[in-house]
């Protein structure tokens, strides 16, 4: 009998081995207008799960590259839906995994608290230099700017004065540093606590612009990792929900 049970725990031994109780880290690729949101969402990952998230900010067109290329990224936040139903046409995502995370609003915002009035009229009084906005053809923000300038009637006006940046994270730069007097940027880049950070902003109407959906999806490189699903998970929970909304986002 004690030959039998020595025989059965060497049997079940390897199985024991294969439950790991180690928590893992996700490699994930966030479209820049997420990038503070994605800092406390790490965070309360960590802290609930164990989990970490490293993570590569980018314009959303750009991180599409990356992985068309074999970056080994486990879950794309990205900055638009079609990329991430593009990647699931392609096989590079895992079927049924997509749904939208967040729903953002584009503003047009300056350090200097003088310089950008509710109504948006800085935009046509043409008082500035420069105006920075991402590249539309990677960054959907970028896109949206593009829209409302057309929209407008104001794209032939204002095209001497772009100062165009790769993402909408660039375009948040160049206006901070002086690179251009206002930029058309994400809300979440200008909010703390709900609130304006500082400077001046004109929160753009959304009838000027197609709708910023934000999808996320799991790649098929994050299909076994256990930090990729729990951060799918974790973005569908309300208290996450809660957290996203604080940076102006909307669902």
């Amino acid at each position: 009998m004690n030959r039998f049970l020595r025989r059965l725990s060497a049997l079940t031994l390897p199985a024991c081995i294969c439950v790991s109780t180690q928590a893992d880290v996700a490699q994930v690729a966030v479209a820049a207008n997420f990038a503070e949101p994605i800092k406390a969402v790490a965070a309360e990952l960590q802290n609930t799960t164990g989990h970490t998230l490293a993570v590569t900010l980018g314009g959303t067109g750009k991180l599409y590259a990356q992985i068309r290329n074999g970056a080994p990224f486990d879950v794309l936040l990205a900055a638009d839906s079609d990329t991430p139903a593009r990647l699931e046409r392609d096989g590079l995502a895992q079927p049924g995994s997509r749904f939208t995370y967040a729903t953002g609003r584009l503003v047009l915002w300056s350090p200097d608290a003088q310089r950008v009035d509710a109504q948006g009229v800085v935009l046509q009084q043409g008082r500035f230099k420069r105006l920075a906005y991402a590249n539309p053809k990677t960054a959907p923000y970028g896109a949206a700017a593009t829209e409302v300038m057309d929209k407008l009637g104001l794209s032939a006006v204002l095209a001497p004065k772009l100062v165009q940046g790769e993402s909408i994270g660039q375009a948040y730069s160049f206006a901070t540093t002086g690179n251009a007097d206002i930029g058309f940027v994400a809300l979440s880049q200008v909010l703390e606590g709900g609130r304006l950070k500082s400077g001046s902003m004109w929160l753009i109407p959304q009838g000027l612009y197609s709708p910023i959906r934000q999808d996320a999806v799991l790649l098929r490189h994050g299909a076994g990792n256990a930090a990729a699903l729990a951060l799918m998970q974790l973005l569908k929970s309300p208290n996450i929900k809660d957290l996203i909304r604080s940076y102006g986002y909307e669902f």
